[in-house]
């Protein structure tokens, strides 16, 4: 036996056969399975890496099997753990039909939970659209601020539809959800009134070279919108701005924004903000891929109301029509163009 090897805790005296499993175990096991490194699984379900491996020794000895080889250089499924894998995932989706359908009462009897972001963006025209054609259900505006944080709250059931870049989530997440495109949103930047590049009615994006941008960096519930930046700003000289403390509601986040003096990279809809100046960027055109986003198996009639609403400002506003000078990572475009 290697000398770094790290046994597992012991499985004697496991019962042969678990009569119960709890659905938070097999989420524990899918993550690590799919990631196959303990760090990135606890990041991916938003807890401490002792507890999630806590979780792991816990399903092992219900199981009285060893699922994982661990070593201090990687995490391999054993046997046993490739034999548990699909049964785990046909679970976990099972669970999520149930609740999208039982969990929580008659379908009129509960309002539909959107998360629309922030006020002012395209995500409320579209609710107020959905509200118009289902006056019979109770729709509400949630404000989570980021689709990956907002994915979380869909696949616990604690909201039912939000707005994003749907292929900046991680590609496990992406596998329980489903999303419907609605814009290609021409991106902004939001400058200081007193910033040099003020003055301009539209900022081309190589003027931004040198300049420090902030785009989320540190906040982990907008993940997603930080990397579409990363790939923005990659050989243009934009440097992304360091993390600045993750700011609660309009007020707080100007407050921040006035104290880092950072241009901040926003979308053309982004609500205006006392003391500064919002920017269309162009040559090219970033765009960001928005689409409405939800987990699999809901059932809702107000929901059916907001896909409706979705399609018809779409098509009324020409959201989806790429302008020639865009630019958006393939990898969106192929993800975009896929569920058109």
């Amino acid at each position: 036996m290697p000398a770094d090897f790290v046994r597992p805790e012991s499985t004697e005296g496991a019962s042969p056969g678990a009569t119960h499993l709890d659905p938070r175990l097999l989420c524990a096991f899918l993550a690590v399975a799919e990631e196959l490194h303990f760090t990135r699984a606890a990041a991916r379900l938003y807890v401490a890496q002792q507890a999630l491996s806590r979780d792991i020794r816990r399903l092992e000895r219900e199981l009285g099997a060893e699922l994982f080889v661990r070593t201090t250089r990687q995490v391999t499924l054993t046997a046993d753990g490739e034999r548990l894998l699909p049964y785990a995932r046909r679970v976990l989706e099972a669970q999520d039909a149930l609740l999208a359908v039982f969990a929580r009462g008659p379908r009129e009897a509960r309002p539909l939970l959107v998360d629309v972001n922030s006020p002012g963006l395209i995500s409320s025209r579209i609710l107020d659209r959905a509200r118009e054609l289902a006056p019979g259900s109770e729709l509400m505006a949630r404000f989570e601020s980021g689709l990956t944080g907002a994915a979380g709250e869909l696949l616990a059931g604690r909201l039912d539809a939000s707005f994003g870049r749907f292929a900046g989530l991680d590609p496990v997440v992406r596998a329980r959800l489903e999303q419907q495109p609605v814009r290609y949103e021409p991106m902004a930047v939001v400058l200081p009134e007193e910033h040099h590049l003020a003055a301009l009615d539209e900022v081309p994006l190589d003027a931004l070279a040198g300049e420090t941008v902030y785009a989320g960096a540190g906040n982990p519930r907008t993940l997603e919108w930080t990397d579409l930046a990363r790939h923005l700003f990659e050989g243009r000289g934009i440097e992304l701005a360091p993390p600045a403390p993750v700011a609660i509601g309009a007020e707080e986040f100007q407050r921040i924004m006035a104290k880092k003096r950072n241009p901040v990279l926003a979308v053309v809809d982004f609500p205006a903000m006392p003391e500064t100046v919002r920017r269309p960027l162009v040559d090219p055109v970033p765009l960001s891929p928005v689409s409405l986003v939800w987990r699999k198996g809901l059932v809702h009639p107000g929901f059916d109301a907001l896909r409706r609403a979705a399609i018809e400002l779409t098509d009324e506003e020409g959201w989806l029509q790429c302008p020639k000078e865009g630019w958006i990572p393939a990898t969106d475009a192929l993800v975009m163009m896929s569920h058109r």
